[in-house]
């Protein structure tokens, strides 16, 4: 294993995370989270993460247990939590000073722990200040329940004005987002958010690195029984892939799967290994339901070097989706 450094903090995080089992909440037990959480420990995975809404907490008692059973030394791994959606009623939800702090408790009983090395706002939430959520932030860290926090899947322009007002207010600010990035999604983490890695030291913990499994290579020849795109829950992401950009999604993933084979890998393993030849992605974040996929995924640091000037230019001419870089207008 690797480790890279979370933006501009001193901690270190594992090329390759474990997030928990958002999507397969009848398939994954303690014992299934034990086998996948120790073979990953194992392999020098050091950050598992989690929300409260996954399995509307389910997701958290599991790994919680998990970790109890398996009684790592505390300071040997990470575990995060994200707050926005933790119930139907309206001060369950969203990122006010209330739902914050008390999703932070809430959190910390279903996992067992006396805090969190990482929480983050989940979404953006329009009708509450920043500078709200900041200071709630603030207390927890102030109070020693969560030691870092972060974003996820918030614009540039929110996240500036979470920076700004930290340094106005002398508020701790965010530390790290949590966006989608993958071969098929590309946008934000490449152009929106380039000037805020270098102007605020901004850490990216990175989700859906096979873009809902789609770069997998699985389906290449139809549907397979048993797949997400299969399952009845799942039937807006499969009419997702129905729509002309979709299909034009399976069309490049089928392509990139050919040259994945020449080169003698797995699609899985070019498109993971890709993700981190970003060099500001702190950690991908892997989603697998069974150890032989987790297995197989964390094979992908062994074909990194694979990723040469050639092959990735071999990537770009088949995706087509390099962002455009921002127009310097002093050289026009």
């Amino acid at each position: 294993m690797t480790y890279r450094r979370l933006g501009n903090s001193g901690l270190f995080l594992s090329s390759f995370s474990l997030g928990s089992w958002v999507t397969f909440k009848n398939q994954v037990n303690v014992k299934s989270a034990i086998e996948m959480m120790s073979y990953a420990y194992d392999q020098g995975v050091n950050f598992f993460d989690n929300a409260e809404i996954y399995a509307d907490g389910e997701s958290e008692e599991i790994m919680g247990d998990a970790l109890k059973k398996m009684n790592w030394s505390r300071d040997s791994y990470l575990v995060s939590s994200k707050v926005f959606w933790g119930g139907e009623k309206p001060t369950q939800r969203g990122l006010s000073r209330k739902h914050v702090i008390e999703g932070c408790d809430n959190a910390l009983k279903r996992f067992k722990l006396d805090y969190l090395d990482l929480y983050y706002c989940h979404r953006p939430d329009v009708d509450t200040p920043i500078i709200e959520t900041l200071r709630a932030m603030h207390t927890l860290i102030m109070q020693g329940k969560i030691l870092y926090w972060g974003t996820s899947e918030w614009s540039a322009e929110q996240i500036t004005e979470a920076y700004t007002l930290a340094e106005r207010y002398h508020l701790t600010p965010p530390t790290v987002e949590q966006p989608q990035y993958n071969l098929l999604h590309r946008e934000r983490v490449e152009k929106e958010y380039s000037g805020l890695y270098e102007k605020y030291g901004m850490g990216t913990t990175t989700w859906s690195p096979l873009s809902s499994g789609i770069l997998t290579g699985k389906y290449g020849n139809g549907i397979p029984e048993g797949s997400r795109l299969s399952l009845d829950k799942f039937s807006w992401l499969k009419e997702m892939y129905e729509t002309p950009e979709g299909k034009m999604k399976l069309k490049i993933a089928n392509e990139l799967q050919d040259l994945a084979v020449k080169r003698g890998i797995s699609l899985a393993q070019l498109s993971l290994a890709w993700c981190l030849k970003n060099p500001n992605v702190s950690s991908v974040i892997l989603g697998a339901s069974r150890l032989e996929q987790l297995e197989d995924n964390l094979k992908s640091l062994d074909v990194l070097h694979l990723l040469d000037t050639e092959l990735m230019e071999e990537i770009e001419v088949i995706t087509n989706n390099r962002p455009e870089p921002h127009i310097d207008w002093k050289k026009h």
